[in-house]
């Protein structure tokens, strides 16, 4: 993206900021999801525990990713020997680091919504092709009325 907001063209340099960019993209990702897998663990469901991680995580993500763009920044306004092979590096940097936190914290949400959404799926279709009980709200809050378990709010906590 800011190869091309400046005029330059891909070159090894700026291939190895790609390189670069992708451990700092995944790192903010992980931050997000691991936030929302801890609040999946204290009971909350998949859309809550990102409503939850995500202005918790938030602040790292932003921080991180000010602090490489920053950092980059001197690179990629470079005017002495070697800086046309580093500041193409600066620049695809700076670019990728920003549009990809806008990514991140619009897309990662969503695609995790998505695949927990699919895991329990796939995880209800299991149980009935092998016959297994079945576990979940239903089956606790039918429980819930023989009085012989909690609330079917505390059946999503377990």
């Amino acid at each position: 993206f800011g190869l091309a907001v400046t005029g330059n063209s891909i070159s090894l340099g700026s291939q190895i900021g790609v390189i670069l960019l992708m451990g700092l993209v995944t790192k903010n990702a992980i931050l997000l999801v691991d936030g929302a897998l801890v609040a999946m663990r204290d009971g909350h469901n998949a859309a809550d525990a990102m409503r939850i991680a995500g202005p918790r995580r938030m602040r790292p993500i932003l921080m991180t990713s000010a602090a490489m763009a920053l950092g980059m920044l001197p690179t990629a306004l470079g005017t002495g020997m070697g800086s046309e092979f580093r500041a193409p590096m600066g620049i695809a940097v700076i670019g990728g680091v920003i549009s990809s936190t806008v990514l991140t914290l619009l897309v990662v949400p969503v695609v995790f919504q998505w695949m927990e959404s699919v895991r329990t799926t796939l995880a209800w279709v299991w149980r009935r092709v092998n016959g297994e009980p079945e576990v979940g709200i239903h089956v606790q809050a039918a429980e819930a009325e023989d009085g012989s378990a909690g609330t079917a709010e505390e059946g999503v906590a377990k």
